[in-house]
């Protein structure tokens, strides 16, 4: 087989943010606040001018941003927030550090909320955290009509889904706030880094306060100067804020977004299509009014026993490619019995039971269809060699 291609690596940085970088380091100017024109407001305003939003807030990660979107909803003390069981740690972490308790909904084998369990829990809880998990979007057309009819504010974790629409309208802009991801595997790469959108002036200067704008520091953000003014020395300081080399880095590949979307929906139809013509793999289809932005692909194992997962995880992995199976393995933070950290882990056997038959595999925008051919035809192999031995043994 041709060389196994590196799905880790990501796309180097653009020149015109080494540059910006190489001025920044010249100058030592790496806070936000030193300046009026700093890095990080032009990274603000020009990310919420690309998602159609009022107002943005870069932060130091996407936790950050879940954690003072919580914060800036002013929930009372102890509040229920429901969250997909299907996410990452970093979610249900996010309402804890609010002091807040996590309950977790049901998630189908197409990786989606289920809603009959979603609308049985709705009224037992004050806010909503939907996780559009590895870019696949719930029916978020069901879900705002359910949230709208309990009251229940929405937060968008779309720190998969950059890139991604539902009926033409940006992922992130449909709940009260979206909250996107700079990490290094997401579409836009700072190595560490997050950001808030939303169209709530109040919401937004609550968050500006919390994240570290002391004293006067919020007057260097567009936001309705009354909004901040009635919050001044009335929040705590959490201090998450974004430094400026992060957004140097992020601003120039603003730019490159549209590409990297077509590429990696490109890269994920394709594999998709291969792995859909073996009976022993199943990817789920998009719901229809969703535009994805994958930059992964996730597939169901399909007719296999535990003991036949184990053998196709160490096929692709003698292959020289490692594929992830969410709940096969005991330390997994997208595995929701491993998050010991919250009280009272339920059973949800529907997402337990997804869990252990899905798999995760990286599929960067940077690919190219031989490199996807390659990896689909792993992936498809090793299945019919534990699925077929008598084939593999001729």
């Amino acid at each position: 087989m041709s060389h196994i291609p590196n799905v880790y690596d990501a796309e180097p940085i653009p020149a015109a943010a080494m540059e910006d970088v190489s001025r920044i380091l010249r100058s030592g100017d790496l806070f936000r606040y030193t300046s009026d024109n700093s890095p990080v407001a032009l990274l603000e305003a020009e990310f919420a001018a690309l998602m159609g939003s009022k107002y943005a807030l870069a932060v130091s990660s996407c936790s950050a941003a879940l954690f003072l979107s919580l914060k800036a909803l002013d929930l009372p003390k102890g509040a229920r927030v429901l969250i997909p069981a299907f996410t990452f740690g970093a979610v249900p972490s996010a309402v804890v550090h609010a002091d807040f308790m996590p309950v977790l909904c049901e998630c189908g084998d197409n990786y989606r909320i289920n809603l009959d369990d979603f609308e049985a829990k709705i009224d037992l809880v004050d806010a909503v955290i939907i996780s559009h998990m590895r870019g696949h979007t719930s029916d978020m057309d069901e879900i705002m009509a359910i949230c709208s009819a309990y009251g229940k504010p929405v937060i968008e974790d779309a720190a998969h889904s950059l890139g991604t629409t539902w009926h033409g309208r940006n992922i992130g802009t449909i709940g009260k706030v979206g909250c996107f991801s700079f990490q290094s595997y997401k579409m836009l790469n700072a190595g560490e880094g997050g950001i808030m959108i939303s169209d709530d002036a109040d919401l937004i200067a609550r968050a500006v306060i919390m994240s570290g704008a002391y004293e006067h520091n919020w007057k260097k953000h567009p936001v309705l100067q009354d909004a901040f003014a009635k919050w001044q020395n009335k929040l705590p300081l959490y201090n998450q804020r974004l430094n400026t080399l992060s957004a140097a880095i992020i601003r120039p590949q603003l730019a490159e977004l549209p590409r990297r979307v077509a590429n990696g929906r490109r890269n994920h139809d394709h594999v998709a299509t291969q792995l859909n013509h073996s009976p022993w793999l199943a990817v789920p289809e998009k719901l229809a009014p969703e535009e994805r932005a994958p930059d992964s692909i996730q597939f169901n194992l399909v007719g296999m026993s535990d003991a036949q997962i184990h053998d196709f995880i160490a096929a692709t992995t003698d292959a020289g490619m490692k594929v992830q199976v969410f709940g096969q393995s005991t330390d997994n933070a997208r595995a929701f019995w491993n998050w010991q950290f919250i009280e009272r882990i339920p059973q949800l056997p529907r997402t337990r039971e997804m869990l252990m038959r899905a798999c995760d595999v990286r599929l960067p925008a940077r690919l190219n269809l031989d490199d996807c051919d390659i990896i689909a035809q792993i992936i498809v192999e090793a299945a019919e060699q534990v699925m077929t031995p008598e084939l593999a043994i001729a």
